[in-house]
């Protein structure tokens, strides 16, 4: 049976496809832009293609006995390194889509890392999406960035109970890979610009395998960046500007659809043991949102789940006999608060709340999601996200498919 984290790699390969068939769709969207007086730079779909490359030294925050010295080689491990490459396409500069989302731009990324135990963490590879745009523009040349990057890293040694036993920070060899920068932008050029910022990076494997206590640093980046297309247009601001299509604000209604696996420690006498074999959940949302324009939109989510792990329990004799209670003790029905930042492609969303109707145990207390929601069409998407117990806990990760209904939401980027 695949790992949720396997199953991650699966979708992380459909959205690839996919996203090179809305490039394509883009491009030949150009033979379709208004006539006739009606502004064709700001309907224009058409693309600047980027090549950019990125060095990224970084610091170990020492979050374990493993990384602060209790390993072969006896020292702590404290920074790392890693090199990008990175293939993006942004909107041509002046159009609908650059303006209402600040120059955003979008991509598929490959790096390696390197973290100075070889024998013991390895030398990890990471294939991810990534997207960024503007906070700020001091002038035409210089802007102040965000970049966000979501993928999987192979390539780990795991813990291994013979070979590997000192390294608790990674529990398999397939791991989600997490990283968000912020960064100054120069246009050295027409074609060249140089990217310099901090980055902070998260390793995990989502609960799905023990250990799982993972791996995050904080660091540099440093890079260029190669526009093959573009002209001198983005030096300047022209003298008249379409104005921006009225958003028509509304409720729409997202229905998402969930499953994954997870393992789970169970108390016994003063510390955790760890309950043989994965756990099944799957769970639902719904979620009514208004959309107050082309960049936000929040609401509330009734949001369901089955968690084949809550409230097992371990013979109070023997570490080696676990028990399931009833069904009703692993289900839970619950509301939540819900903010979402919606951007070409992708939709980044936040959740905070909590059940009102389980039977308490480990279904009880608030609950946190982060998610990202990937378009496929107009109004179906992808929905990848995590959940977390009380802030701290790892709970499951929530990988399905989601249709949003009532959906008015323009677009000028498909």
């Amino acid at each position: 049976m695949k790992s949720g984290i396997e199953r991650l790699k699966v979708l992380v390969t459909l959205v690839t496809m996919l996203f090179m068939s809305d490039i394509v769709f883009a491009e030949e969207g150009n033979k379709n832009i208004p006539g006739d007086g009606v502004d064709s730079v700001a309907w224009s779909r058409r693309l600047i293609h980027r090549l950019g490359i990125d060095g990224r030294p970084a610091y170990i925050f020492p979050t374990n006995s493993f990384l602060k010295g209790d390993n072969w080689d006896q020292k702590p491990i404290r920074q790392s390194i890693s090199a990008h490459l990175k293939y993006s396409f942004q909107y041509y500069p002046n159009s609908y889509t650059d303006r209402i989302y600040r120059g955003a731009y979008q991509g598929i990324g490959l790096s390696w890392y390197s973290f100075e135990n070889k024998e013991e963490l390895g030398n990890p590879l990471a294939v991810y999406l990534f997207q960024g745009a503007r906070i700020a523009r001091f002038n035409p040349r210089l802007s102040l960035n965000y970049e966000w990057n979501f993928g999987v890293s192979f390539g780990w040694k795991p813990y291994d109970e013979y070979y590997n036993t000192h390294n608790k920070v990674i529990g398999s060899k397939i791991n989600a890979y997490i990283n968000v920068n912020f960064y100054l932008n120069y246009m050295l050029s027409k074609q060249i610009d140089l990217t310099a910022g901090v980055d902070l990076t998260h390793f995990s494997n989502g609960n799905t395998r023990f250990p799982n206590a993972g791996l995050n640093t904080v660091g540099l980046k440093v890079g260029l960046v190669y526009n093959f297309n573009r002209n001198g247009d983005c030096f300047s601001k022209p003298f008249f500007q379409s104005p921006v299509p009225n958003f028509p604000r509304h409720i729409s209604y997202d229905v998402v659809l969930f499953g994954s696996w997870r393992r789970k420690g169970v108390y016994v006498g003063d510390g955790q043991v760890a309950a043989p074999g994965a756990f099944a959940v799957a769970g639902f949302n719904i979620n009514p949102m208004y959309n107050f324009g082309y960049n936000f939109r929040a609401g509330v989510s009734l949001d369901g789940v089955y968690d084949e792990s809550a409230n097992i329990y371990a013979d109070q004799y023997s570490s080696d006999r676990f028990y399931r209670p009833p069904l009703s003790y692993q289900m839970a029905l619950g509301l939540s608060a819900r903010a979402e930042y919606v951007m070409p492609y992708f939709t980044v969303g936040i959740g905070l709340g909590g059940n009102v109707i389980h039977r308490g145990g480990d279904l009880k207390g608030l609950y946190q999601v982060l998610a990202l929601k990937i378009e496929v069409t107009r109004s179906s998407f992808i929905h990848i996200g995590y959940n977390l117990q009380n802030f701290h806990t790892p709970n499951y990760l929530m990988l399905g498919i989601g249709y949003r209904f009532n959906n008015k939401y323009p677009t000028f980027h498909r």
